[in-house]
């Protein structure tokens, strides 16, 4: 009865399909941009360098970063000899790519303005998904569990100035799936996917403060905060996002989505969710309009297996990267957000 309510509540909240399609689409398609057609197979994360202007992708069967001029749209540089990239950070200050390899186990620190190999940071095989402390310039580096046969995964500090991993923090679960720092406090949450439920970490003491059970969806997949709002929500690709009140760690309600999300990004300032889904391949968007209500914006279209995406505020667009289908070369789509 407890997840029939709460499921309730989640559709209740949403507004019906009528009343999206009577306003413009949240999302414009303005650009895209082509890869050269040896760039095949399915991409991973992607990031950007907004002062820079330039786009950095994951085709993985490549085993490589893509990197793309934002002005002009075209590809200018492959960075070869990730066996398979997953996550990337960029740091500006530094002029420094930071990519997760799961096959090698390692984070790879590249230059920005050679694009040369700096270093590489030991992990465990399963290296992955990311989560940034812009204060310390720390990361958290999900790596182990299943890949590595292991019953457990670790969660990585690693100090991206000096490169240098400073501890462990061990998770009992073979899948950690995503991870997102708040920036008000000493919080971070990450996904256990084998356990479906929300792990909070103290960065302060790299212990776990609390487990969050969800009920309201399963295999869950990417996260993001809305901290202003005390808000937590965790895409699943059983099809909802789910929402989290950070206060109690309660689940307030499921928002439906499509299926294959594989990124999730809110913004702040609109109060936006943008849930990248590969099935059927959509942007699933979602507006926070009052206390525990949310508008769906639609569906706006995008390609076969586009499940990963990144918002970039700062120029007003969202990215998708799309692989290579029927005879289309692989490509990012580039959409104004509205």
């Amino acid at each position: 009865m407890k997840r029939t309510r709460a499921i309730s509540l989640g559709l209740l909240a949403v507004c019906s399909l009528k009343a999206y399609c009577t306003d413009p689409p949240p999302l414009k398609l303005v650009a895209t941009y082509e890869f050269p057609a040896d760039i095949k197979g399915n991409f991973d994360h992607l990031t950007v360098d907004v002062r820079g202007h330039r786009l950095f992708a994951t085709p993985q069967e490549h085993k490589s970063v893509e990197v793309i001029d934002l002005r002009s749209g075209k590809w200018i540089q492959t960075i070869p000899g990730i066996e398979v990239p997953h996550a990337l950070l960029y740091r500006r200050d530094l002029d420094r790519l930071y990519v997760t390899d799961g096959k090698t186990g390692d984070l790879k620190i590249f230059s920005g303005k050679t694009y040369k190999l700096i270093k590489s940071v030991e992990l465990l095989i399963g290296a992955d998904n990311m989560g940034y402390d812009p204060t310390t310039k720390y990361l958290y580096i999900a790596n182990g569990g299943k890949e590595a046969n292991m019953s457990y995964s670790m969660m990585s500090v690693v100090d991206t100035t000096s490169g240098v991993k400073i501890d462990d923090i061990k998770i009992d679960g073979e899948t950690v799936e995503a991870s997102v720092v708040e920036k008000s406090g000493s919080r971070i949450y990450v996904n256990n996917r084998t356990k479906n439920r929300v792990e909070v970490i103290d960065r302060n003491t790299h212990k776990i403060l609390a487990s969050w059970p969800m009920s309201l969806g399963n295999t869950a997949g990417p996260i993001a905060l809305d901290e202003a709002n005390h808000r937590l929500f965790v895409a699943c690709r059983s099809g909802q996002i789910v929402v989290f009140n950070t206060e109690t760690g309660r689940e307030l309600m499921a928002l439906p989505i499509g299926g294959r999300v594989d990124d999730l990004a809110f913004d702040p300032k609109s109060k936006r969710l943008f849930a990248a889904c590969g099935t059927p391949g959509t942007v699933d968007v979602y507006e926070e309009t009052g206390p525990d209500r949310f508008r769906s914006l639609g569906k706006v279209a995008t390609g076969p297996v586009g499940k990963n995406g990144w918002l970039a505020p700062e120029l007003n667009r969202y990215f998708v990267p799309v692989p290579q289908h029927e005879n289309k070369n692989a490509e990012v789509l580039v959409y104004q957000v509205q």
